[in-house]
């Protein structure tokens, strides 16, 4: 019985999700952009036979868009995520959780090796796929291997060649066929195979997914690196990496975007700072995790050539490490009033928390007041749950206004949060 390793991914997913509650988008060309409207982060199928690549900048293509009828959608981050976690729940009804992997947002790898003896696993995959579709409407596509990188491969012929209908399994397939697929194949169609590295294949004469196949790994490794040599071996079907089902503890949060306007005092950039610091310990608190570090950083936008530039940084330790949103915010105010500089345009600013490890290992301030901790600790719990029910913009650290500020991202085209907010549900008349 060969190993069998599933990836399941949800094709054009920001798009396909769009779909689902706007239908008059199927069949039309759609992109979803980046923060602040800027880069296209995913594109319908009928974009991309238009020639437009991913992170194409939408200004340099609004005149194709024009002459196409391209819709651009800003992006929903909030809709996407809560999708997401349907499409795992589903998946989580076919194996076991130590035969999974969610790898990203769209894709997840599922180990089936066991359910050879009892199903035939193309099918087995193709009722995944109706299922999905069924319940929450999004198509996806099946890529079956021995390894990780060959299941990638599989899903990107899944995608690429209809007569697969969705499910390419590599099991089911003999040498010459395979072989001979390989070398119709792009080798930067290879999972972690990037421009540079493309280029460097080139001059070597290795451009297909075959030529990198039969070339020496441990050759390959001495010329390029470890990773290279890894795959190599995965595409020859030599397992190198395994099924990771329990994610890895971050050791780093970063919340950080670019603004929608132009920034020169330094009142808004607090506010920014405000919001993403309580953004970044939301989610160290959800890890159960403490930090030790905290950077803030400000900018300007280097694309304008014609302003002055700045950049800065500042980190900060603590003592002890620790979840105390309001600590951690006093702490990045502070940072901020140290690097901030007069007379330039900002466009971008950020929060880092690192050095994290988890709250239960750490062990407390022998001088710390227990009774202000313990009521800090209150307060961040009334907070997180005034959050949870009523959404982020109900409470504010700080002087922090409702009324939406210049760092707000520009979101003009982009849909209700059909999923999770109340005044967004979709009507039916």
């Amino acid at each position: 019985m060969s190993r069998a390793i599933a990836l399941v991914d949800v094709n054009n997913c920001y798009v396909s999700c769009e779909r689902v509650f706007n239908p008059k988008l199927i069949g039309k060309p759609v992109v979803v952009l980046s923060n602040n409207d800027g880069c296209a982060v995913a594109r319908s199928a009928e974009v991309k036979a238009l020639g437009i690549k991913m992170g194409v900048p939408w200004f340099q293509i609004k005149d194709l868009a024009k002459q196409h009828g391209i819709i651009a959608l800003s992006s929903n981050y909030t809709l996407y995520a809560e999708m997401s976690n349907r499409f795992m729940s589903i998946l989580g009804d076919y194996v076991t959780p130590d035969e999974r992997e969610i790898y990203s947002i769209d894709e997840c790898f599922l180990d089936l090796t066991t359910y050879q003896r009892l199903f035939d696993l193309t099918s087995y995959t193709q009722d995944m796929r109706q299922r999905i579709n069924k319940w929450i409407g999004l198509p996806v596509s099946v890529g079956i291997g021995t390894t990780k990188t060959q299941a990638k491969l599989m899903n990107h012929w899944a995608k690429k060649f209809p007569q697969f209908n969705g499910v390419c399994n590599i099991l089911e397939m003999d040498a010459p066929t395979i072989h001979r697929r390989m070398q119709k194949t792009p080798v930067n169609e290879v999972w972690g195979i990037g421009r540079q590295q493309t280029k460097a294949l080139a001059a070597m004469g290795i451009v297909t997914v075959a030529d990198l196949t039969a070339s020496d790994p441990h050759v390959m490794q001495k010329r390029f690196s470890v990773v290279m040599g890894r795959t190599i071996q995965e595409l020859q079907g030599i397992v190198c990496y395994e099924l990771e089902p329990l994610q890895p503890t971050r050791k780093q949060i970063v919340s950080s975007r670019s603004f929608g306007e132009l920034i020169t005092t330094i009142e808004p950039l607090r506010q920014a700072i405000c919001h993403y610091v309580r953004n970044a310990v939301t989610k160290l608190r959800a890890d159960g995790s403490v930090c030790s570090l905290i950077s803030v950083y400000i900018r300007t936008n280097h694309f304008r050539e014609q302003d002055p530039q700045y950049y800065k940084s500042v980190s900060i330790r603590l003592h002890t490490p620790t979840d105390d949103l309001l600590l951690l915010n006093a702490l990045a105010t502070q940072a901020l009033q140290e690097i901030f500089k007069a007379g330039f345009n900002y466009k971008k600013a950020g929060v880092m928390l690192s050095d994290l490890k988890p709250a239960n290992q750490v062990t407390q301030d022998l001088f710390g007041n227990a009774v202000t901790d313990e009521k800090r600790e209150r307060l961040i719990h009334a907070i997180e749950a005034v959050v949870e029910r009523f959404g982020k913009s109900h409470i504010n650290l700080g002087t922090v206004k409702k009324v939406i500020p210049d760092w707000e991202m520009k979101t003009a085209n982009r849909s209700p949060n059909y999923l999770t907010s109340w005044e967004d549900l979709p009507l039916v008349t």
